[in-house]
């Protein structure tokens, strides 16, 4: 198939490498500062529409088979809204964002001039081209279309490309991408308040000492489930503790305070849950946590 990628940043350039590699044809590609710099090293010889122009560029969009677009969320819509202004997409087409949280209804222009539309979204976290190049083989990629043929054509494109296709219903689209920020944004919000606590502690170095903990960690829970892989004192119902941590976090680093206390109600439930930990334990840690909401 015919491709061209519009918003050709990390996941876009990346997407384009790979189905390149697949036997598909990118036939352009535009975007913001960069995307030349980006274009040449990992597509060499595809053509580079000026990102203000990349709307109007019917002679390279209009080619193809596959409309990908993967600009910010927020310029989806208007992206879309220009392609088909410009009569870049219709009968034949199929248009496709790379976004989590966007629904459809952004691409409706598109669909109002007869093209498919759907959108394909790795699940998986990509801070550069290369790193994306390496993780979207083997990763989820959520496939959300209104229609089996779009079904279809996303789950090829994401095998082709080397992930693993599911299907996720467009108004479903929200509290997915909720769910992969806890997952992944949230770890590293997270492991970034553990981090100044450590050096609080007096560890100057904290990162290559706890990042074993918490490479067992996610084994753990790739071997037995969140539940099984919960530990500390939450799940141990061990209210003094909790409170020593507390009194220790409000004297050295207050603004954690809440984040542990979040947390901690999150660990009860799940400890609660997986049947163990009892209520008098639990009540016991609460009424700990109670004293610093």
């Amino acid at each position: 198939m015919d491709v061209a990628v519009i918003g050709a940043g990390r996941v876009g350039t990346a997407l384009g490498v790979k189905l390149l590699e697949a036997g598909h044809r990118i036939v352009g590609v535009s975007g913001r500062e960069g995307t030349a710099d980006r274009a040449a090293r990992y597509l060499p010889g595809i053509p580079v529409v000026d990102a203000a122009d990349a709307a109007d560029a019917a002679d390279v969009a209009g080619l193809a088979d596959v409309v990908l677009i993967g600009t910010p969320d927020d310029r989806i819509e208007e992206t879309c809204a220009s392609l088909a202004r410009a009569g870049a997409v219709g009968e034949g087409r199929h248009v496709a964002h790379l976004s989590g949280a966007t629904s459809l209804e952004a691409l409706a222009t598109a669909r109002s001039a007869g093209a498919e539309v759907l959108s394909i979204h790795p699940l998986q976290t990509f801070p550069d081209v290369e790193a994306a190049l390496a993780r979207i083989p083997g990763s989820g990629i959520a496939v959300t279309a209104l229609t089996e043929p779009a079904h279809a054509l996303g789950e090829r494109l994401a095998t082709d490309v080397g992930g693993r296709p599911f299907r996720l219903a467009d108004e479903a689209k929200p509290l997915y991408h909720a769910a992969a920020v806890f997952a992944s944004n949230y770890l590293v919000a997270t492991t970034a308040l553990a981090e100044e606590l450590f050096r609080k502690a007096g560890m100057d170095h904290p990162v290559e000492l706890f990042m074993p903990l918490q490479q067992a960690t996610l084994e753990n829970i790739a071997n037995m489930g969140p539940a099984l892989a919960l530990t500390g004192p939450a799940v141990r119902g061990d209210a003094g503790t909790v409170a020593r941590n507390l009194e220790a976090v409000a004297r050295h680093a207050p603004a954690a305070v809440l984040p542990y206390v979040a947390m901690a109600d999150v660990a009860l439930d799940l400890a609660e849950r997986s049947g163990r930990l009892s209520t008098e334990e639990r009540g016991a840690v609460q009424e700990v946590l109670a004293r610093w909401r």
